[in-house]
C-alpha cells in the first residue's frame, strides 16, 4: 500500500503535467519534487548523482506520486539532450522546469571577510586573499549556476514554446540581492540568474512560458552543513552572524519554499505572474543590521 503523500500548505491541480527539476538529489530540490508530485505532476528527478536523483524519485512513488530518475550534467549539451529524450519518451514533454542545479567552489572563496592591510605581505600560508582567487574556481561558479541554468531551459523547454504553455522556475539566492562576504563568485553568479530570470521572461512572453525565481535565504543543505555547524551540532560563529541578521531568528526547512513554489507554478494561482524573484529568507533582505 503506498504511503501518504508529502504534506503540502495546498493542493494546485499539476495532474497531466511533467515536472523536470534539475538538483533533484539535493535537499531543497528533493522537497521540491515531492511537492510537485504531490499535485498530481508526473516528475522527473535530474541530477548528475545516479543515487541521489533515484533517492527522490524513489521517495516519490512510495508517497503515491509517479517519479523517473534522470542523470544528466546540466553543463554538457549532449547529456540534457539525452535527458530530454528520455522523459519525453517515458512521462512525456517537460511542461514545469524546475532549474535547481548549483553550488559554489571553494575556490571562488577567499577566507576572511575583509582585506585587511597585514594580508598584503602575503606570509599567512594558505590565506585565500581576494588576490589569491582563482579564475578557474570563479568560471567553475558561474558555469554551474548560469550556464547551469541556460543550458537546460534550452533542452527542455522547445515543447513548452512549441504549445504555446509552460513554467519555468530559477533558484536565485539572497547573494543576488545583497552579496555575502567571503564569496564573491556565487554572489555574482546568482546575481546573474536573477537578471536572467527577468530576461527569459521577457523573451519568453510571446510563446506562453512564463519565469520566476524563488530566492532562498538560509537554509542547512548537504551543500553547507560544514560550514554552518561545527562537529558537536553547534552553529559555526558565521551561522551565529546569519542568524542575527535574519529577523525571524532561524533557518528555513526545505518545506518552506514549498508555497511559493506551488503559486508560481499553477496557471491558476500565477497566470499573470512572470519576471518575479521572490525572496523566501525570514526577513534578511528586510533588515538593514541594525
Amino acid at each position: 500500500m503506498a504511503e501518504q503523500r508529502m504534506k503540502v500548505p495546498f493542493t494546485v491541480n499539476l495532474q497531466n503535467q511533467v515536472a523536470l527539476v534539475t538538483g533533484g538529489g539535493g535537499v531543497l530540490c528533493g522537497t521540491m519534487a515531492r511537492a510537485l508530485a504531490a499535485c498530481g505532476a508526473r516528475v522527473a528527478v535530474a541530477d548528475l548523482k545516479p543515487e541521489a536523483a533515484e533517492h527522490t524519485a524513489a521517495q516519490i512513488r512510495q508517497e503515491g506520486g509517479t517519479a523517473l530518475s534522470v542523470v544528466c550534467n546540466v553543463l554538457e549539451r549532449e547529456s540534457l539532450a539525452a535527458a530530454n529524450n528520455k522523459v519525453t519518451r517515458e512521462l512525456g514533454p517537460v511542461d514545469i522546469l524546475i532549474n535547481g542545479a548549483g553550488g559554489n567552489h571553494p575556490k571562488g572563496t577567499t577566507s576572511l571577510e575583509y582585506l585587511r592591510p597585514e594580508d598584503l605581505a602575503d606570509t599567512v600560508p594558505d590565506l585565500v586573499t581576494f588576490y589569491d582567487l582563482d579564475p578557474k574556481g570563479i568560471e567553475f561558479v558561474f558555469h554551474l549556476n548560469f550556464l547551469g541554468t541556460l543550458l537546460p531551459t534550452q533542452a527542455f523547454t522547445r515543447a513548452m514554446a512549441g504549445k504555446g504553455k509552460g513554467v519555468i522556475i530559477n533558484i536565485s539566492s539572497m547573494n543576488a540581492f545583497r552579496p555575502l562576504t567571503k564569496i564573491p563568485a556565487y554572489s555574482g553568479a546568482k546575481a546573474a540568474i536573477s537578471n536572467f530570470t527577468q530576461w527569459l521572461a521577457v523573451h519568453f512572453s510571446k510563446v506562453g512560458v512564463r519565469v520566476n525565481a524563488i530566492a532562498p535565504g538560509f537554509f542547512v543543505t548537504d551543500q553547507n552543513r560544514a560550514l554552518l555547524t561545527q562537529p558537536d551540532g553547534t552553529w559555526t560563529p558565521r551561522a551565529h552572524t546569519i542568524l542575527a541578521h535574519t529577523p525571524l531568528g532561524k533557518f528555513g526547512a526545505s518545506e518552506d519554499l514549498v508555497g511559493a513554489l506551488l503559486w508560481l507554478v499553477s496557471e491558476e494561482a500565477a497566470g499573470f505572474v512572470t519576471g518575479v524573484v521572490v525572496p523566501i529568507d525570514g526577513g534578511f533582505a528586510a533588515f538593514s543590521g541594525v
